[in-house]
């Protein structure tokens, strides 16, 4: 039997409020994150991403206080990233209740840590999440953000990726910075090149403005799919997705 295309909405959380902007920046209050999760989880998700969007550029760890009653509140399979530098870090937040944890910054600084919580925790815990914006002088064209999209790295995305599942990585978050928060859709030739380039589940982020967008990114290779805006502020229902993703003949859980 197929595997159902999972539906996961991202909470990113700056000061303990939920936020969205474009790119990361124009940041527009989109409510109280507890109270978000338990609508999501009553709505349908599969999963729900929460994203500390300001821990890694302010070198701080994310809020845990806001980790615990997000967790107390839903009963679907939580991600926790954002400011997350190492084991301990990783234990703290499964304590705190997340199932699984978001990587990014941390990895791309220090790559041994992916194997360290593959090692610790099994491989199905990490997420490593991607920042990825187009850049010339990288083999694939797209290459590595970290510090929440503020700094390009040079690396080359495809390449770290295929690395990071090598690792120890149990899934990539593929956030594409270009149309992060655009609503102009997914990036399909990104999330088709991590596609090509290793065989660990790829979540799909950054661009969702309509329905159609959901299926085009599974087409493409995605076997999640990950918005926020249009679901914070009520453009389009998980349902809603949903239908759209069964239309096209991807399986969906109800």
């Amino acid at each position: 039997m197929p595997v159902a295309v999972r539906v996961i909405p991202c909470l990113d959380v700056d000061a303990g409020r939920v936020v969205k902007g474009v790119r990361f920046t124009e940041l527009r209050d989109a409510g109280d994150p507890v109270e978000l999760a338990r609508a999501y989880g009553e709505a349908g998700a599969d999963e729900l991403t929460f994203l500390d969007i300001t821990a890694s550029a302010h070198g701080r760890a994310t809020t845990f206080e806001v980790v615990r009653k997000t967790a107390e509140t839903v009963f679907i399979p939580l991600t926790v990233g954002g400011g997350v530098r190492t084991v301990d870090d990783v234990d703290a937040l499964l304590r705190a209740g997340a199932d699984k944890v978001g990587v990014n910054t941390a990895a791309v600084e220090r790559p041994e840590l992916i194997g360290e919580i593959a090692g610790r925790f099994g491989r199905q815990v990490l997420v490593l999440s991607l920042d990825v914006r187009r850049a010339a002088g990288t083999d694939s064209g797209f290459e590595v953000t970290t510090h929440g999209g503020r700094r390009g790295t040079g690396i080359d995305a495809v390449e770290w990726a295929t690395r990071a599942a090598r690792e120890g990585a149990g899934e990539l978050l593929v956030n594409s910075m270009d149309t992060d928060g655009t609503t102009e859709g997914f990036d399909l030739p990104l999330i088709e090149a991590i596609r090509s380039a290793v065989n660990v589940p790829v979540i799909a982020s950054g661009g969702a403005g309509k329905v159609d967008d959901f299926p085009a990114a599974v087409g493409a290779g995605a076997d999640a799919v990950l918005a926020a805006s249009v679901f914070h502020f009520g453009t389009l229902s998980i349902g809603q997705v949903k239908d759209a993703l069964d239309q096209a003949g991807h399986p969906v859980r109800r």
